[in-house]
């Protein structure tokens, strides 16, 4: 991966040089992967070259470089980008009954998703409005409250039929699934033969809650870590989920709570996997051109997913895979967060 992820602390384990292979068809990468994905899924509205400037925070107006509306959630975007790569894919969600609900479905199985959605006449379907900054910083405002809402019971179980993996995205916004919700989709996962991965991100409330929240919530999340085979994050969100000081720390911790392996986005150093008490790490894939950075780590990280059952492919030559793919995802060589 080639965008700039802020690391906390030095990367453990030894380095393994990266595999001189040749390239794989991506058909024989991905070819009979399936994956069933439950998450966010909102529409997002992003404004790019927005000038880092303090006259945003008055009166006026501010020229933008564009303005883009696509797919949001990263339970959805991670559903698209796996469809896109040529994957089997399901998506079980929420949205409102509005009529962004509808244009929102649509776009996604035209992307090739098989959609579980729950429409919910009592809440509003969400937007995201993200900001990306000419100084490379970014600034989400989010309005979520389908997301929010999500419910155990909202999930349609069929989606996992036919399906060998689950991810679980966005874990933190809904609170009931923090608290039984999400423990109950894995067990049904593993009860049905899935192996299971979980996108540890940030908890949102991490900026706003009291201390005793935001520890009580991390407590409810790692409750289910017995039943994650894979977890995913960038060094500073597994430091944070740990407390941790330093990745070393972060990934022996996710390993005692009985995680089987951890993808590593490490921004400009590259990738890692974290298995069997070693990291390997794969350097980036450095890009010509940023056209697109937000997505990069779900597809990072839906990239490994796909490969994980590949028993011929080491993981050396898997992060090498994901690399590469990211990289064309970033120069604007692939097209795989759908546009409504």
């Amino acid at each position: 991966m080639n965008v700039s992820e802020t690391s906390a602390g030095n990367p453990p384990g030894r380095f393994v040089p990266s595999e001189k292979a040749n390239r794989i068809p991506e058909s024989a990468v991905f070819s009979g992967s399936s994956v069933c994905v439950v998450g966010n899924i909102n529409r997002d509205v992003t404004l790019l070259s927005v000038p880092a400037s303090p006259t945003l925070f008055e009166d006026g107006e501010t020229p933008v470089a564009a303005v883009v509306e696509t797919i949001g959630g990263g339970g959805a975007n991670s559903a698209c980008m796996a469809a896109g790569l040529g994957a089997s894919v399901g998506f079980a969600g929420k949205t409102g009954a509005d009529p962004l609900a509808e244009r929102l479905r649509r776009a996604m199985e035209k992307q090739g998703v098989r959609t579980f959605i729950v429409r919910d006449p009592k809440c509003a379907t969400g937007t995201t409005v993200a900001i990306n900054f000419s100084s490379g910083h970014r600034h989400f405002l989010s309005c979520l409250p389908n997301n929010q809402t999500l419910e155990f019971g909202d999930i349609e179980l069929a989606a996992l039929e036919g399906c060998s993996h689950l991810l679980r995205a966005d874990v933190w916004f809904s609170q009931t699934m923090l608290e039984g919700g999400n423990r109950r989709l894995f067990a049904e996962a593993r009860r049905r033969g899935l192996t299971t991965s979980l996108d540890i991100n940030f908890d949102p409330r991490r900026s706003g809650g009291s201390k005793e929240e935001i520890a009580h919530r991390k407590e409810l999340l790692r409750g289910v870590l017995d039943l994650v085979d894979v977890a995913h994050g960038n060094v500073r969100e597994l430091c944070e989920f740990t407390d941790s000081p330093h990745l070393d720390v972060a990934l022996e911790r996710l390993s005692g709570r009985g995680v089987k392996a951890v993808i590593v986005h490490m921004g400009a150093e590259g990738a890692g996997c974290y298995t069997g008490g070693q990291l390997i790490r794969e350097p980036a894939s450095p890009a010509d051109a940023v056209i697109h950075s937000t997505g990069s780590g779900d597809l990072l990280s839906m990239c490994m997913i796909l490969m994980h059952a590949r028993q011929d492919l080491s993981i050396q030559k898997k992060l090498a895979v994901s690399n590469g793919v990211v990289r064309e995802f970033i120069e604007g060589r692939r097209t795989l967060i759908a546009p409504i």
